[in-house]
């Protein structure tokens, strides 16, 4: 039985952006380090909502967190609006450490699912609020300083800072990141006070909202995190492996889901490839503890996305049928394209991918309420 599980979500990764990124990274011979680990099965992601079947963020990480699903927009609430019990909080309650890590707001719908209870994911500073007063993980890093503190109290990231100057400061729970420094929370906002900051806890912000800027191509597109997710990854293990009980993280690449939104093959690459190198961060660190349970998978697809050769007599289109590219594939001379169907969510399964002792378990097609089902009696064990 494990003692440790780190989950790692690429946000908006079906099989497809798996199979770009592996010829771009890898070649046609190469494997991601996600691919390389030994187990492999599938998730549907439907949702249980009124008037969709397909899912959004909320409601995917909602199954994961609770084994239950629920509404578009719902964090662990049942469709009726109850909470539910999330598997963050129920691994915390079993004296084990918890931490989130993400390149989204560190209250954005999938990490909130974990440690939190919404109606709507649009209360982030509320999300915040529990994670301080309520949940309490051990390690939380990402972006989304916006939501930590009131309007016109701007923190360590400007207001209205250039590249996006709809961002600033929009909380209405009071100075959270004040309040968590009562609370015995270490805050850093740099890479040096990341790397400087001791064991215990730790809220570590990065951005005014996500660690980028999603954008489609060359209109203000940008992904350059201050921090990467791989040294997120590896500075929360730091922390959290002191924990005789073991501990449970939660991993995202959020940049996967919102490039791939945009449209912007370039980019969603380009966060395929972070995320790639925090799954070796993850990887590596189970190697060497072999208690510990990998998994990878995401919660939903983006973009219908399609890996398709360079073909001049291939209609591209425009808009959301516009191809991008062409790649190259890593060691050859051979290209692709990425040809887009949708700028929003696809129906599409999504693959999972483990490591460690029970990583058997997730061989099979299986609901995405499955993975409550076989991590909460890890977790509260």
């Amino acid at each position: 039985m494990p003692r440790n599980v780190i989950f790692i979500n690429g946000d908006g990764m079906a099989a497809a952006h798996r199979e770009a990124a592996r010829l771009f990274y890898a070649g046609l011979d190469g494997q991601l380090t996600m691919d390389r680990l030994p187990v492999s099965g599938q998730f549907t992601t439907s949702p249980d909502d009124p008037d969709t079947a397909i899912t959004d963020s909320a409601a995917g990480a909602s199954a994961w967190a609770t084994g239950e699903r629920t509404y578009n927009g719902a964090i662990s609430v049942d469709v009726d609006g109850n909470p539910l019990p999330t598997l963050g909080a129920q691994a915390k309650a079993a004296g084990k450490a918890t931490g989130l890590v993400t390149t989204a707001q560190v209250t954005d719908a999938s990490p909130a699912a974990f440690f939190s209870n919404a109606v709507d994911r649009a209360a982030q500073d509320d999300i915040a609020r529990q994670y301080v007063e309520v949940t309490k993980p051990d390690v939380i890093l990402g972006g989304g300083e916006d939501w930590w503190l009131p309007a016109g109290t701007p923190g360590a990231y400007p207001d209205q800072p250039a590249e996006d100057p709809t961002e600033g400061s929009r909380g209405t729970k009071g100075n959270l990141i004040a309040q968590a420094r009562a609370d015995g929370y270490r805050y850093v906002s740099t890479p040096a006070q990341l790397a400087a900051a001791g064991r215990g806890k730790l809220l570590g912000l990065f951005a005014n909202q996500e660690m980028f800027q999603q954008r489609e191509e060359g209109q203000g597109d940008i992904y350059r995190p201050v921090v990467s997710l791989a040294d997120m990854a590896r500075k929360a293990l730091q922390n959290l492996s002191g924990d005789r009980d073991g501990f449970f993280l939660l991993i995202e690449e959020e940049g996967v889901d919102e490039f791939a939104h945009r449209n912007n093959g370039q980019r969603t690459l380009q966060a395929m490839g972070e995320l790639d190198k925090a799954v070796a961060v993850a990887r590596a660190y189970a190697a060497s503890h072999r208690d510990t349970l990998v998994v990878v998978t995401g919660d939903h697809e983006t973009g219908g996305l399609a890996v398709e050769d360079v073909d001049t007599e291939d209609e591209s289109g425009t808009g959301t049928s516009a191809e991008d590219g062409p790649f190259p594939v890593k060691g050859t001379d051979f290209q692709f394209y990425i040809d887009w169907t949708t700028p929003q969510h696809t129906g599409q399964g999504v693959p999972v991918t483990a490591f460690g002792p029970l990583a058997e378990k997730f061989t099979g097609k299986h609901p995405n309420t499955y993975a409550y089902d076989v991590l909460q009696p890890i977790l509260t064990r």
